[in-house]
């Protein structure tokens, strides 16, 4: 099976469809499929549902959706760096369903494992908790979560090689390998792309059984909030 493809756009093609549900991998700005999300962006789906930690920031990944107006509703853990984002959900253009961090994480690790719902004590007693299964254990009380899925996973990772076989840097592991399993297509963008046999088995995170499709990207790597000091002169 070919799983190397030339552009974001011939990756992306048959797959996309209005009303679809897309997962975007990345942490703030860091680790976010880049050009793929630019390659939704020109085909112009709508409708999008959308599983992501954030919503990128203005005009910036997943920012450029939102702008398009794209995007009608974030499965999301954190909203904070983007004011359209804010306007949209304070005027009632998009919808949020908003989770702890650590829910969202494992709800989506959850659908990738074939898990339908699981109890957590995370937001007991709060608005989070509203409209869901309360059962005790132990003497203390949980919620149920259920696991999430996706028509296709977008997500980005440092090295793969031709099966799909991925490493991922850093703070990059926080959300992407979990998606590439909960995607019923995955989509890889990557920085490099080797043969197959030519990375260590111990250093693969996620098994290329689970990645379909692949491209090598380039990434500007944009920075949500840089923040510098002076250098002391001597």
């Amino acid at each position: 099976m070919q799983k190397i493809y030339e552009t974001a756009d011939e990756a992306l093609s048959g797959l996309l469809f209005d009303g679809m549900t897309i997962m975007a991998g990345g942490f703030g700005l860091c680790g976010i499929p880049e050009n793929l999300i630019a390659g939704v962006h020109r085909a112009g789906t709508k409708d999008l549902t959308v599983i992501s930690n954030n919503c990128g920031v203005d005009g910036f990944g997943l920012g450029i959706l939102l702008d398009a107006k794209q995007i009608k509703k974030m499965i999301s853990s954190y909203v904070g760096e983007n004011k359209e984002f804010e306007r949209q959900y304070l005027e009632g253009e998009l919808d949020l369903e908003f989770n702890p961090q650590g829910t969202l994480a494992e709800r989506i690790r959850a659908g990738g494992a074939g898990i339908p719902g699981f109890y957590v004590k995370t937001g007991v007693g709060t608005l989070i908790a509203e409209g869901k299964e309360h059962k005790e254990f132990a003497g203390e009380i949980y919620i149920m979560e259920t696991g999430l899925t996706a028509d296709v996973a977008i997500i980005k990772a440092w090295k793969s090689d031709t099966e799909g076989n991925l490493i991922f840097r850093k703070t990059a592991r926080n959300f992407n390998p979990m998606m590439a399993t909960a995607g019923k297509v995955t989509l890889v963008e990557v920085e490099e792309i080797v043969e197959a046999g030519a990375l260590d088995p111990d250093h693969i995170h996620t098994p290329g059984i689970f990645v379909q499709r692949i491209i090598k990207g380039d990434f500007e790597k944009r920075i949500e909030q840089r923040t510098i000091r002076e250098r002391e002169t001597a």
